[in-house]
């Protein structure tokens, strides 16, 4: 773990070794100095925690650590992990396509050495535009093949599947004060990984569906809070372990009707309400119900004494980037923590070489860097995975009864 901060006097700052095998407890014995790396992480996340306003925004790295559900089954995949699938599917259905994959990519002109499945979905659409009718339903049957591998590739979280980091970070941030606003969770995954992981933990999410069957969305749901009622009917206290959840780009449980263009919540939603990866997804972003999502982002940035974590985002999604950097430039009152396993400079395998990290690659971070380093104490940078950044997460408030007493029938095998 590395921290990038206005107190580390520009420079990365890395967690001392482990202790070494005898030393007991988290306190590093006398004779050696304390982790100044960890107790940074800890300030700066402990200063977001205690924000009046606590905004989330995860991308695909909160998923990526995922174990699979079983030995074999399915986990979350990589952006090269789709390219395969896809062209692996393209390939081995060639014959009722009339095609394989290195024909799409011919016809539409996709440099061959490149592998960007958003890049080639772009190239496909704008491609749709000009060709003629022949190559036009060519290409427009390999997009709603790539779309259908996406969903399925996505579709990997399973009921009672394993999911011990979300569900730990889950209760961290939804266990704040009942005096501070709800926890606002972001993600820009298809996965459902935090709802599973919400369940397991009993915690209670306010996801924008109501709770009639079927269950749909409506942006006034977001408006509203639960609140338990004393006996005597006049006392009234908001449920604790309430967050609310915002699928920016969709979910593969959320299905549209097509008379009423609501959109619902199914299992197994056979086309299930997504925004592809495309160049296109900032256009896409101003339709419902992706729109109210943006719009809650938006605004949610621009409160006051707003704390922002950025966890296993990559900043590649301009229409949710730029809004984050416009908030730094107005809102004086932010703090931002951006956290990540490649941030900083890193090595790969046995390569000898470092490589800069997106500290220095990507034009956004790059930015948030500088800031950093030109001391402005709003912004933050973490060198860690969704997994190792627990560690560094404040528990502020301590585990409830009910959730001791969910655990041990959990243990019983009564609860699933």
């Amino acid at each position: 773990m590395q921290v990038l901060s206005a107190m580390t006097q520009g420079n990365w700052l890395a967690e001392l070794p482990a202790l070494p095998a005898g030393a007991v407890g988290n306190a590093r014995p006398a004779i050696f100095p304390p982790d100044s790396a960890v107790a940074e992480a800890k300030r700066v996340i402990s200063e977001l925690f205690y924000c009046e306003n606590l905004v989330i925004l995860a991308g695909l790295g909160t998923s990526l650590g995922v174990e699979p559900s079983k030995p074999g089954a399915a986990k979350a995949p990589t952006m090269w992990d789709l390219w395969v699938r896809v062209r692996d599917k393209t390939n081995a259905v060639a014959d009722t396509l009339g095609f394989d994959f290195n024909a799409l990519i011919q016809v539409i002109g996709y440099p061959q050495d490149e592998t960007n499945i958003e890049a080639l979905l772009s190239r496909c659409r704008m491609a749709e535009a000009v060709f003629n009718a022949e190559h036009k339903a060519k290409v427009a049957a390999f997009v709603a093949l790539a779309e259908r591998e996406i969903a399925d590739a996505t579709n990997f979280v399973v009921a009672n599947h394993a999911l011990p980091i979300h569900e730990q970070f889950l209760r961290r941030i939804a266990r704040r004060s009942n005096r501070k606003q709800r926890a606002k969770l972001f993600t820009t995954n298809y996965d459902r990984c935090f709802e599973e992981a919400a369940r397991q933990a009993r915690l209670i999410v306010n996801d924008g569906f109501s709770y009639s069957i079927p269950s749909t969305f409506d942006a006034i749901n977001f408006s509203y809070d639960i609140v338990t009622r004393g006996n005597d009917g006049e006392r009234q206290d908001f449920v604790p372990n309430l967050f609310h959840l915002y699928k920016l780009h969709g979910s593969i449980d959320w299905e549209r009707d097509p008379v009423s263009n609501e959109v619902h919540k199914v299992a197994g939603a056979a086309q299930p309400v997504l925004i592809y990866p495309r160049n296109s997804k900032y256009e896409l972003a101003f339709e419902q119900p992706y729109l109210e999502m943006i719009a809650a982002f938006q605004a949610a940035l621009r409160q006051p004494n707003v704390g922002v974590m950025v966890v296993g985002f990559g900043f590649n999604d301009n229409h949710l980037a730029e809004p984050i950097m416009s908030a730094i430039r107005s809102n004086l009152s932010l703090k931002l923590v951006v956290a990540g396993p490649y941030l900083a400079p890193h090595t790969v395998g046995g390569d000898p070489v470092p490589r800069p990290g997106e500290a220095l690659i990507n034009a956004h971070i790059r930015k948030l860097a500088q800031l950093a380093k030109a001391g402005d104490a709003r912004l933050s940078m973490i060198n860690e995975s969704f997994n190792g950044l627990l560690a560094y997460v404040p528990d502020i408030v301590a585990q409830s009864d009910m959730e001791k007493h969910v655990a041990r029938m959990r243990s019983l095998g009564q609860v699933q």
